[in-house]
């Protein structure tokens, strides 16, 4: 049965279809759950957290089959990280991340020959790609002697980068890689947008020379609903109560937020607030909505910082409909949904991955 067919089923019936196929399935399958998977679908997850956590531990388990309960190039990164003989699928082949499909591998190969026009980008530039990314765009950065980051080492991947060319081209997220390249001391002057949509990314050969990091001009959909204004209107009602935020939110939150992290970051900082404290925090709804349950218990207030609700669509994409249809034709023994990175593709990409792991 294919999906469609299998839409016609009552909702209602999918919670006993997947608890039913999931013992079919006994241990040779692990459900992973990125922590902005919606609540109907991450309360069947084995193990849950962010993206390049679960790609990690799916790699340490004995299992045959992965669920990736998150989007493309998550799964994308577990089938590169784990055994020959494991099988990663991807519950909906839908759920992807707009930021991610923002820079294209005929894209960055434009703005690589653009480069060229101006400078040795091979001698001066040091590509860095955010773990954000499809795994073509971390092969290429294998293959021009650049790495992968997360939202948590960014910082130290800068830096690693700088040491070896002056210059950094960062994709796909620019509100990381400013605020990053921020932290790290680089003024705004020595930071230029490179819009990717516009000859030789809209700047100057003058503004190519200056800059010592090149923001390409992506973003979090989610992330940037968050505004300074949303910080300022909540600090009047609650002078004392503290603001976290991802640094994929626009630089102007991050500059007012109290901390500013990783997902993991996020979990462990909230989670670990004392009794009586107040939280906004910048980072996707799903998320929120668990931290502010799980607070209350500890007297903890946690509020999701836009009035406006957003979560990521395109995640909530894997729904209950599409798990259960995943389990079951798993456990009839037809493999759906696999996601597999060409072997071409996967050599250069865990290049640059593994660069990354080399540093921590």
């Amino acid at each position: 049965m294919n999906f469609t067919q299998f839409e016609a089923v009552e909702a209602s019936s999918c919670l006993p279809r997947i608890k039913a196929a999931r013992a079919r399935l006994g241990e040779r399958c692990v459900l992973l759950a990125h922590h902005y998977q919606r609540a109907d679908v991450y309360c069947h997850a084995d193990l849950k957290g962010d993206s390049l956590e679960l790609a990690k531990l799916g790699a340490r388990l004995d299992a045959e089959l992965i669920v990736f309960c998150g989007v493309h190039f998550m799964a994308e990164v577990a089938d590169m990280l784990t055994a020959d003989d494991q099988v990663v699928v991807l519950p909906d082949l839908a759920a992807g991340c707009t930021m991610a499909d923002m820079a294209s591998v005929p894209k960055i190969n434009q703005c690589w020959r653009e480069l060229g026009e101006v400078l040795d980008p091979d001698a001066a530039v040091t590509p860095v790609t955010y773990i954000n990314s499809s795994a073509a765009l971390k092969a290429f950065c294998g293959r021009h002697g650049g790495i992968t980051c997360t939202s948590s080492n960014a910082g130290e991947i800068l830096r690693w980068a700088w040491a070896r060319r002056e210059k950094v081209l960062f994709f796909p997220d620019q509100h990381l890689g400013r605020w990053t390249a921020l932290q790290a001391g680089v003024p705004r002057e020595d930071m230029a947008v490179w819009d990717y949509n516009r000859p030789r990314g809209g700047l100057t050969e003058e503004q190519i020379a200056k800059a010592r990091i090149l923001l390409w001009k992506g973003h979090c959909s989610v992330h940037q609903m968050f505004q300074p204004r949303h910080v300022h209107e909540w600090r009047e009602e609650n002078p004392d109560g503290q603001v976290i935020a991802h640094p994929e939110c626009d630089i102007g939150v991050c500059e007012l937020a109290d901390s500013v992290g990783s997902t993991g970051h996020i979990v462990k900082t909230v989670s670990a607030a004392p009794p009586g404290s107040k939280w906004l925090v910048g980072t996707e709804l799903n998320l929120v909505q668990r931290l502010a349950e799980e607070g209350k218990a500890r007297g903890v207030s946690v509020r999701f910082m836009s009035p406006m609700v957003c979560m990521c669509s395109t995640m909530a994409r894997i729904d209950p409909p599409h798990l259960a249809w995943c389990l079951e034709s798993l456990a009839d023994g037809n493999v759906v949904n696999q996601i597999k990175v060409a072997p071409e593709v996967r050599a250069e990409a865990v290049v640059a991955l593994e660069r990354m792991f080399a540093l921590k």
